[in-house]
């Protein structure tokens, strides 16, 4: 039988990329990946199957889309986002950056990890409690992300096994140990289950995240030898593939437990379901304890993820300050955070996060159909304007939601279809997209100027791996 470059490859870059694959599952895979889907399964009771769905297509496919929307341009989120223009090629992913690092996901971690984990196994609480367990959390994790080389051995060898094999054995005993509670489904899980579900799965932060992960992984792969092109292309979406489907597996485990947890009605988070439920399937005090490493693993693992993607790209805004100092400055402000609180923490980045997530998947999804068109043609208004719509649209919701002219912004945004879903934006980006796409075919690549930041001379370059 004949070879092929698949099967070629040294041995080492298959056990690379399975480490890597671990790698990208435990960066995604943090605090309210663990504690959403179960109250998801509680809340949406005999609609579970449309809800779940709805949440893996926010919290899965949109991940891996942009994943791989990194690896066939062969660009970092701030080239690709420089495509819909100067202003928000800089400013997007300042935003991405922050929302996923200091000014919410990254605090988010050592908050979850003492309110779930440490009080509930331990009974401290209080500042002072918080404060010394966050100071040990984020000092941990930036040692285990002072060299960013190192990352997928400490993720992908080690950490992230442990967590999965202590996910399987909690999820394999509700399976075993729960029956199916049928119970009828709430809020708006009775009138639009998939929808529900899909703007649940926004707040999980990983379509966005995927995108400062994408070129992390990329490194990765650069970093142990994996060839330019076509091999560094195959290997990273791989990984993202990889990832999703093993994300996939344990959400839906996660919501399961949901659906079979007696009583539902009575729980209001996630993190109380499972610690519950850990207490009852695996014996007391030993469940408390196997639930709380759980949580640290998932926790701990994130922020490592988070302190060195976010630590990279700042390095590459600020040539001058070195990657361990942006490290060190992260870690020191999520402390900061952290220990204030998970309330505190959700204020502060609740309307950041409702206002980049349109234009996010707005640029990963247009960045995926590009390709369709040609590998010589930039599509500068396809990006433009669906991109901007999403901007447009999403600020003015974010504004709408904070009751800040909010006269005046309802009739201009309640048309839409599913904008009680917090969906509006998407028709409209959709019918901006299709404008800019024949807009795009109708004029000559060659009459784009250089100032549109990539000439249409050097598409060529810039979509190549797109050919992989």
């Amino acid at each position: 039988m004949s070879s092929s470059p698949a099967y070629t490859q040294p041995k080492s870059h298959i056990s690379i990329l399975v480490a890597t694959t671990l790698m990208l599952f435990s960066m995604f895979f943090g605090a309210g990946n663990l504690i959403f889907p179960p109250m998801l399964g509680v809340q949406a009771g005999t609609s579970f199957w449309p809800a779940i769905l709805g949440f893996l297509g926010a919290g899965v496919l949109l991940p891996v889309m942009a994943i791989i929307a990194i690896a066939l341009s062969g660009n970092n989120v701030r080239d690709l986002a420089s495509r819909a223009g100067g202003v928000f090629g800089l400013v997007f992913p300042i935003l991405a950056y922050l929302s996923i690092g200091a000014f919410y996901a990254l605090p988010r971690t050592g908050a979850v990890s003492f309110e779930t984990a440490i009080t509930p196994l331990t009974g401290a609480d209080g500042l002072l409690a918080s404060g010394v367990f966050n100071f040990i959390f984020f000092g941990v994790a930036l040692l285990l992300s002072w060299n960013p080389s190192t990352v997928v051995a400490t993720l992908g060898r080690w950490l992230t096994p442990a967590l999965v094999v202590l996910l399987a054995v909690l999820i394999g005993a509700a399976l075993f140990g729960y029956d199916t509670q049928d119970t009828a489904p709430t809020g708006g899980y009775e009138s639009n289950p998939m929808a529900t579900g899909l703007v649940e799965g926004y707040l999980t932060m990983d379509a966005i995240a995927a995108l400062a992960f994408g070129i992390v992984v990329i490194a990765t792969f650069r970093y142990n030898g994996v060839s330019e092109g076509k091999p560094l292309v195959r290997y990273t979406i791989l990984a993202g593939v990889g990832a999703g489907l093993l994300l996939a597996v344990i959400y839906v485990g996660l919501g399961v437990i949901g659906t079979r947890t007696a009583d539902g009605a009575s729980y209001d988070n996630g993190a109380t379901i499972l610690t519950d439920a850990a207490g009852d399937l695996l014996g007391g005090q030993i469940g408390l304890v196997i639930f709380a490493l759980i949580v640290l693993l998932a926790c701990l693992t994130t922020a490592v993820g988070l302190i060195t993607a976010t630590s990279e790209f700042f390095t590459t805004l600020a040539p001058g300050v070195s990657y361990k100092t942006w490290a060190v400055i992260f870690a020191v402000t999520s402390f900061g955070m952290a220990t204030m609180g998970l309330n505190t923490v959700l204020s502060i980045a609740a309307p950041v996060i409702g206002f980049i997530y349109p234009p996010a998947i707005a640029l990963t999804i247009i960045t995926l159909i590009v390709p369709i068109f040609g590998r010589a043609r930039y599509m500068r208004w396809t990006y433009i304007l669906g991109v901007w719509t999403a901007v447009v649209w999403s600020l003015l919701a974010t504004l709408h939601s904070l009751g800040w002219g909010a006269a005046a912004i309802e009739p201009l945004i309640s048309w839409a279809p599913m904008q009680d879903a917090s969906l509006g934006w998407a028709l409209p980006t959709v019918v901006a997209t299709i404008i800019g796409v024949v807009i795009d075919l109708a004029t000559p690549a060659r009459t784009y100027p250089r100032a549109t930041g990539i000439a249409a001379e050097e598409a060529p370059a810039a979509t190549e791996p797109a050919r992989a």
